[in-house]
């Protein structure tokens, strides 16, 4: 059993950065593959980024790489997500989710078994 608490979120202006943290329970954060995904009003939850289990492979959506960047510290038992040039469009609900197979795949079918995180929000302004 894992339980995840994400912070960070809030209202920022279109080009500003936000960075989310996603804070782990459990002795065996280091063998979970960590992911980010998102959903807007009204739209279903994607994929945003994610994260092998030392860290050394990543994983993005077309939609936001080369402005998100996804990092872990095994030791705090924390996965980030560093977002830059927000748009509009990236406003939702932001999850954070732990795959005990260890996987940073970006498709849904790999975390059917995942922990997930409440959420936090994030507002881009335009």
């Amino acid at each position: 059993q894992m339980q995840l608490v994400e912070s960070g979120g809030g209202l920022v202006q279109a080009g500003g950065s936000l960075r989310l943290s996603c804070a782990a329970s459990g002795r065996t954060f280091s063998s979970y593959g960590m992911g980010w995904f998102r959903q807007a009003p009204g739209k279903e939850r994607e994929f945003v980024a994610a994260i092998s289990t030392r860290g050394r492979r990543t994983n993005y959506a077309d939609s936001v790489k080369g402005r998100f960047t996804i990092s872990r510290d095994n030791d705090k038992n924390t996965v980030y997500l560093l977002m830059t040039s927000l748009l509009p469009e990236d406003t939702a609900v932001y999850f954070c989710a732990a795959d005990p197979n260890g996987n940073y795949y970006s498709s849904s079918y790999y975390w059917s078994n995942a922990y997930w995180g409440q959420g936090t929000q994030v507002t881009v302004s335009s």
